[in-house]
């Protein structure tokens, strides 16, 4: 069973993100990126289930520009078998990279896609959905554990009203949670590893994909700064405050 994992480059969750000067979006320069935190627990359970013989090979797939390669070489350090790069200096939308990941699914036949649940640049929660739904394959979300039985994944998944599991037959398509695993940390014998494991560089021409934007982002701005609060002197006060103030009573 070939297992597919989507890997996202993405600016790293300890940087405090700046919105440019002209608004025309968040500063990326002189930045430091990783792989998005969600696609690292998406890559460690493909790599779990390898070992567990329950898989027999673990493509990591990105989209992005070259620089996503380091992205990739990450992923191969942690344990997936070969990587795909589907290079493109453009934004791409969830629809796009939904559209994109379905050409290389059905190219390379994978039983299984993994992908995390959503991206920390802009936690759309997207692009699995519609991945599932382009390839037509059941789909478990929010996946909090998976087990492979029987050609059917059984996945139990957080939902409202606490917890559920499903089983799908395969191929199907699953997004992790926070709660399926701890991601490991790549050796120093698998980085030397990773140098020498498969990447191979595609473009949207070649997979017959149009990734033109559908969406124009007129302006991006931060969020305004909280006020400082104050401290009221008793009950009275504080009522007095919530009912004229913040008009909330």
């Amino acid at each position: 069973m070939k297992i597919l994992v989507a890997v996202k480059r993405v600016i790293d969750y300890n940087v405090r993100v700046r919105v440019r000067a002209d608004g025309s979006g968040v500063e990326t320069a002189n930045v430091k990126f990783s792989m998005n935190p969600f696609d690292e627990i998406a890559l460690e359970e493909a790599v779990r289930l390898k070992e567990s013989g329950a898989a027999t090979e673990v493509i990591a797939v990105s989209i992005g520009p070259v620089q996503a390669q380091e992205t990739l070489r990450s992923a191969l350090a942690m344990g997936a078998d070969r990587a795909i790069l589907i290079q493109t200096d453009e934004a791409v939308e969830p629809l796009a990279v939904a559209k994109l990941l379905a050409a290389v699914a059905r190219r390379e036949s994978v039983e299984l896609a993994i992908l995390g649940k959503q991206a920390i640049d802009d936690d759309a929660n997207q692009t699995g959905q519609m991945l599932a739904a382009l390839l037509d394959w059941p789909q478990g979300t929010f996946a909090s554990k998976l087990s492979i039985e029987n050609g059917h994944a059984i996945v139990t998944r957080e939902i409202d009203g606490g917890l559920e599991t499903i089983r799908l037959a395969l191929p199907a398509l699953i997004t992790t949670d926070l709660r399926l695993n701890t991601p490991r940390y790549a050796s120093l014998p698998n980085i030397m590893k990773a140098k020498k494991k498969p990447l191979e560089v595609l473009t949207q021409a070649e997979l017959g994909v149009d990734i033109t934007p559908r969406l124009v982002t007129l302006k991006v701005e931060e969020p305004p700064k909280r006020k400082a609060g104050v401290k009221v002197a008793d009950a009275a006060q504080l009522f007095d405050k919530l009912k004229h103030e913040a008009k909330v009573i």
